[in-house]
């Protein structure tokens, strides 16, 4: 089975909502065929009519990162159909183990088409908001090596951002939390997002330049998780808070 068929199984399980079996050992693809499958599956979503709004990091947790065996982030894309608005009640039919996690996104304001570093990030970002990813792997029993999430875009299914602030408070301490139906279900630190959330956005620089990708004016950036991520159930209100930044929640049916 060649990248394409695979990038075709893991799209129609997405599309479907139907989990798959993994795919990385029966057919032994590397990572870089896995971020390969990961580009063509995301090439049949914009052939659907989809638009690239941003890109997702994974892994931004160092014990994280040992846990998995490896030795750097991972990232996935983002797209429009993945975006929620603000309180939006959505069916979690559409998804298959869906999970929430509680995040920090940042808004691009020139395209960065270099490895940048931290002193360099105001020239580039213009604000930055508390925010939610909904994670839904597409593999049985949320379940997969490295190749497999990568491969199955790091399980990048949804987003929703709360309101942009300034980007011109310090954020590498903060308490940020999950909650459930107004109950604090995870408690966190911004500081387990790589010491400080900037520093993800130096990474998905590197990382973009090294794969001849430009991160564009206008899209977004989901730093990575603060916490543990919590499984999704019927409804429920699920809401972030960060400390300094604000709120932001939706709800499920």
């Amino acid at each position: 089975m060649n990248n394409e068929e695979i990038a075709e199984i893991l799209d129609q399980a997405a599309k479907n909502a139907t989990a798959t079996q993994q795919l990385a050992e029966k057919h032994e693809f590397t990572l870089e065929d896995a971020y390969d499958i990961q580009r063509l599956s995301i090439d049949k979503r914009l052939a659907r009519g989809e638009e690239i709004t941003g890109f997702k990091l994974g892994f931004t947790s160092r014990a994280k990162m040992e846990q998995m065996g490896v030795h750097d982030l991972i990232w996935g894309i983002l797209t429009n159909e993945m975006e929620l608005q603000p309180q939006e009640e959505v069916s979690l039919d559409r998804w298959i183990h869906p999970r929430a996690e509680p995040e920090i996104a940042f808004r691009i304001s020139k395209d960065i088409e270099e490895s940048i570093g931290l002193k360099d990030i105001h020239k580039y970002v213009d604000a930055m908001a508390p925010a939610l990813e909904i994670i839904d792997s597409r593999y049985e029993n949320f379940k997969f090596s490295l190749e497999d999430v990568v491969a199955d875009n790091c399980s990048s299914t949804g987003y929703v951002i709360g309101d942009w602030v300034d980007l011109n408070t310090e954020i590498s301490d903060l308490n940020i939390d999950l909650r459930i139906n107004n109950e604090v279900i995870q408690e966190g630190k911004t500081s387990a997002i790589l010491n400080n959330p900037l520093q993800s956005l130096v990474e998905l620089s590197r990382l973009a330049s090294k794969a001849g990708i430009k991160v564009q004016k206008g899209q977004v950036v989901l730093a990575g998780a603060a916490t543990a991520a919590s499984y999704l159930e019927k409804n429920q209100h699920i809401e972030t808070q960060v400390e300094k930044l604000g709120k932001v929640s939706f709800k499920t049916k």
